[in-house]
């Protein structure tokens, strides 16, 4: 039956979001599940910015990158990374064009993600339990962080000055810690209250020991034991927490979900599924722009500190690579572009009523463009210009990546942001562009392997 009129002039003017594993060919879809394997990698390896740093830096070094510090003179063809406090890492590559005329390259992502961070004086004992004391850091739901096994990562600085790496709970060999929960026969006042509220953030202590310390003399002798441990196996004493970064986070690895193997549930997709593409893309691309990767840290809590993207540390960065080249700073910085390339929420018809579906993003449709983040009334947002949407749009174009738009749910069901506005409070064309997630901030994540392999795709014609 022959196509009307009408059908013919629906297909050419309608829009209609696309599944990509349903147009890619079959040595596409290999190079999405090979692609994905790496990025699994990569999320056993970083499961703190710490980590991630490091994972960024190795890999960048055996692509042929050597170490930046401020000051140090680059000129075209050179392939740096510079590191930020061991908690934040910048990739760059430095093109032929004039960047006067063409400004830099950005993707900025974030290597930071939802966890429990462990207090500065946590240790204590109580019915016959050890605990640490935690602070959680970002936005979770509290009670899904009970009742998992969970590890250990971080740093600690001894009084010596000695700094220490920590890693437990990871390998099948190692122990793992836990947090409490109350069984349902006596949780009926729990589970009546609000889901805020069914955990508070004091009860989220990490049961980290039940041994007692063999001598009738101490008080207090599992927790000893646990000081005995630590101070057996890292030199580390009671006072040493005062100056430690450490961490519970999910010990799960990263797994294929599903029979088809389509997707990937792990810790920390929020924002590393879209810090992987980043690393990999400056590191595989080959045009003649001056591109940058930055890699930061502290989103989750408001972008701050001296590794979070506020700190002036890449606005000196940029302009010491621009002052280099010989180019006026102000005029690279006006012509630059750059993707915030953070997450977005993933359409859920388990929970349709906080979406609104035909601005939402769908699973593996491709890499999802957000014009606009923020709360309700586009509180918070950077609010790209339609022109430079119309600008990323046609690169999308040009090289065939699957993409698509989206929102952060509903207008009024809430919101949240990225670190977009601070990119373009630099006078820098920016637009959010990241990977949808199902169930965001848990413990477990859930993507597509068609939506990671799509944002690598289209960093690289970004990239051009």
């Amino acid at each position: 039956m022959s196509e009307t009129k009408g059908q013919k002039l629906a297909g050419e003017l309608s829009y209609k979001k696309k599944n990509y594993f349903e147009t890619a060919n079959e040595a596409e879809k290999r190079e999405i599940f090979s692609y994905a394997e790496g990025y699994k990698a990569f999320l056993d390896a970083a499961k703190t910015e710490r980590e991630a740093c490091a994972y960024a830096v190795s890999y960048a070094k055996k692509r042929g990158f050597t170490e930046y510090r401020l000051g140090d003179p680059v000129k075209a063809g050179d392939k740096k990374y510079f590191v930020n406090r061991g908690k934040s890492v910048v990739l760059f590559c430095v093109g032929g064009n004039n960047p006067e005329e063409d400004g830099f390259r950005i993707i900025a992502s974030h290597i930071d993600a939802p966890r429990i961070d462990i207090k500065q004086n946590p240790l204590y004992e109580d019915s016959g339990m050890a605990f640490l004391k935690t602070h959680y850091y970002g936005g979770i739901k509290k009670y899904q962080w009970t009742a998992i096994p969970l590890a250990l990562h971080g740093a600690v600085v001894l009084k010596d000055g000695k700094k220490i790496e920590i890693s437990v709970g990871e390998k099948e060999s190692d122990p793992v810690f836990y947090i409490n929960d109350l069984l349902p026969h006596l949780g009926g006042d729990q589970m009546g209250g609000k889901a805020n509220k069914i955990i508070e953030g004091e009860q989220l202590n990490v049961l980290v020991g039940g041994l007692p310390y063999d001598d009738k003399e101490v008080s207090e002798k599992i927790k000893l034991s646990v000081l005995s441990y630590l101070f057996e196996h890292y030199g580390m004493c009671e006072e040493d927490f005062l100056s430690a970064e450490l961490s519970a986070v999910p010990a799960f690895r990263a797994r294929d979900v599903g029979f088809d193997r389509a997707l990937i549930g792990a810790y920390g997709h929020d924002d590393r599924v879209c810090a992987y593409p980043a690393l990999t893309a400056v590191a595989d691309q080959t045009g003649e722009h001056t591109v940058f990767a930055m890699l930061v840290d502290k989103e989750e809590i408001g972008s701050e500190g001296t590794t979070g993207i506020q700190s002036k540390v890449y606005e000196d960065l940029m302009e010491e690579v621009a002052l280099a080249l010989g180019a006026n700073f102000r005029k690279v910085r006006a012509a630059s572009k750059c993707l915030s390339s953070d997450v977005t929420a993933a359409y859920d018809p388990n929970f349709a009523g906080v979406y609104e579906k035909m601005n939402s993003a769908i699973l593996s449709a491709g890499t999802a463009m957000c014009k606009f983040t923020g709360a309700r009334g586009k509180s918070g947002s950077n609010d790209a210009s339609a022109e430079f949407v119309g600008e990323v749009r046609k690169m999308f174009a040009e090289d065939g990546v699957v993409w698509q738009t989206a929102e952060l749910g509903k207008v009024d069901a809430g919101g949240g942001g990225t670190v977009a506005k601070f990119v373009a409070n630099l006078n820098i064309d920016t637009v959010d562009l990241g990977v949808p997630v199902i169930s965001m901030h848990a413990p477990w994540e859930v993507v597509s392997k068609a939506d990671l392999y799509s944002t690598y795709r289209a960093f690289l014609a970004f990239l051009k």
